[in-house]
């Protein structure tokens, strides 16, 4: 099962994605987290080059198909071998990120980042998106007194509100595959919540 977490910046992904495996290993089951941009050495690379604070003068194009480069990396020597070997893949964003960012975000044509991001990925769609929600000045906040403020962070207000709105949008359209979780809440609530989704959907598959 492919899970990925989605959210605004500051939402806790990174938070919970550890306990999160955790707990799923607890059960039984083989776990590999990922993350993006990032998870393989040709990512790493990458994303050192997409959060430069330096990079400011990076167009948005360029933006996009950097990501789309990592992802492709990932997917292919990553993602996919695990899937087929039978893992739980737990990923830190994933091809959402690029419609809500570099779609929404930058306002680009989000018709020509779905063919690219399908061109990158082979395809590969999660089974389940976990959308962390949570309101973008508190958000940031947050994330300004953590250790990893990028390049993309610094982006306006407004850049970061058309991103939030943008992950409603694309949960909007895919209900199916989408859950919202209150992210503003205690970290311990939360993390319960994850848990819950993620425990029905692995007894109820969606289609089922």
């Amino acid at each position: 099962m492919f899970i990925t977490l989605e959210g605004p910046d500051g939402s806790g992904k990174s938070t919970h994605i550890n306990p999160l495996a955790d707990y799923l290993k607890g059960q039984g089951y083989s776990v590999l987290i990922t993350r993006e941009p990032g998870g393989t050495e040709i990512g790493d690379q990458i994303r050192l080059i997409l959060s430069d604070l330096k990079n400011t003068g990076m167009h948005s194009h360029s933006e996009t198909l950097l990501f789309l480069a990592a992802r492709a990396q990932l997917v292919h020597q990553v993602i996919k071998p695990h899937l087929k070997d039978g893992f739980i893949v737990l990923c830190d964003r994933y091809a959402d990120s690029t419609l809500a960012y570099q779609g929404y975000g930058h306002q680009n044509d989000l018709e020509e980042i779905k063919i690219l991001i399908n061109f990158a990925t082979g395809g590969l769609k999660p089974d389940l998106t976990l959308l962390l929600d949570m309101d973008v000045e508190e958000g940031l906040k947050r994330k300004a007194g953590g250790s990893e403020w990028n390049r993309l962070d610094a982006y306006s207000l407004e850049f970061h509100q058309r991103v939030r709105q943008g992950y409603h949008s694309l949960a909007e359209s895919e209900p199916g595959r989408w859950v919202m979780i209150e992210a503003g809440g205690f970290e311990d609530d939360v993390q319960a919540a994850l848990r819950r989704v993620v425990k029905d959907r692995l007894i109820t598959p969606v289609g089922s």
